[in-house]
């Protein structure tokens, strides 16, 4: 897709899961029943995204798309507020939890959202690693939804201070 930051690479099949931003992520709105963390952040959405996928590239994961759902809203000739998704992961965290519960591939690669609300307030948001292990009946496999946690929490905090 050429303009609307839209690159999804094959390696998508590859099974992955950077599904960690938790380490002392700042103010929170914290994991709701919708399995969601919500991190305030101090930057625009696309810099939140930029800051997100630097952390996690540096760290070795792989960035798989970027999804800009308001510049695809235009393209609709429809409004919606700065909203973007970043598709991201790694296959040594994301395949031991598929092989243990292949449904688990349904929310793999691992999703960020960055995006503002009605009060102009942006936000990221990920997937709680706990919520995620309940939905799909996955046990702790060595640590690695722990570890995948803390990783989430320090990454959202990269982003958003």
């Amino acid at each position: 897709m050429t303009r609307h930051r839209m690159t999804l690479r094959a390696t998508v099949t590859a099974p992955i899961t950077a599904l960690a931003l938790a380490a002392a992520a700042p103010a929170s709105a914290g994991s709701g029943a919708d399995g969601l963390i919500k991190v305030k952040s101090e930057h625009s959405v696309e810099t939140t995204l930029d800051r997100l996928a630097s952390a996690l590239e540096s760290k070795g994961l792989t960035v798989f798309a970027r999804v800009d759902h308001r510049e695809n809203a235009k393209g609709a000739d429809l409004d919606l507020p700065a909203t973007q998704v970043l598709i991201f992961g790694n296959p040594k965290l994301g395949t031991p939890l598929m092989q243990a519960q292949r449904s688990v591939a349904i929310d793999l690669p691992q999703k960020a959202l960055a995006y503002q609300d009605d009060e102009g307030q942006v936000w990221l948001a990920y997937n709680d690693p706990a919520y995620l292990a309940e939905r799909h009946g996955l046990t702790t496999r060595d640590g690695v939804l722990d570890k995948i946690g803390k990783a989430l929490k320090a990454f959202a905090a990269k982003a958003t201070q």
